[in-house]
């Protein structure tokens, strides 16, 4: 039997920009990616705290330091520039892995600047 956990996430991120004509995907900061061991092209949930929606979608990477959060294509009809969002890798396990997992968060400020990493904290939402 295999599990599908969140691997990582990112906690509050202020979506900077959106741009509808663009192919799609959500560009990150690379800085902040590294912190959540979230690579490109890696598949992601992301979760609107303003208005509940909930996509699905890829990660480009944005230059290291910029704070970037940008919603292309799709889903930039999901959020406002300055909705929050939280960003969540999945992970599937067997079931014995699944018990050992241990979530990555990362804490941003409102310039999602990291606040707080914690690779390998306990296992809580």
């Amino acid at each position: 039997m295999l599990r599908c956990l969140v691997r990582s996430k990112i906690q509050r991120l202020v979506v900077t920009d959106k741009n509808l004509k663009y192919e799609g995907s959500l560009e990150l900061d690379s800085r902040l990616m590294r912190a959540a061991d979230i690579v490109p092209s890696e598949f992601v949930q992301v979760v609107n705290v303003n208005n509940g929606s909930r996509f699905e979608t890829y990660v480009i990477a944005a230059r290291a330091g910029s704070g970037a959060c940008v919603l292309n294509g799709a889903a930039a009809r999901l959020g406002e520039v300055g909705d929050e969002v939280i960003v969540m890798s999945l992970v599937w396990l067997g079931d014995a892995e699944s018990r050992q997992h241990r979530l990555t968060r990362v804490n941003v400020d409102h310039r999602n600047r990291i606040k707080k990493s914690d690779r390998n904290s306990p296992r809580s939402g």
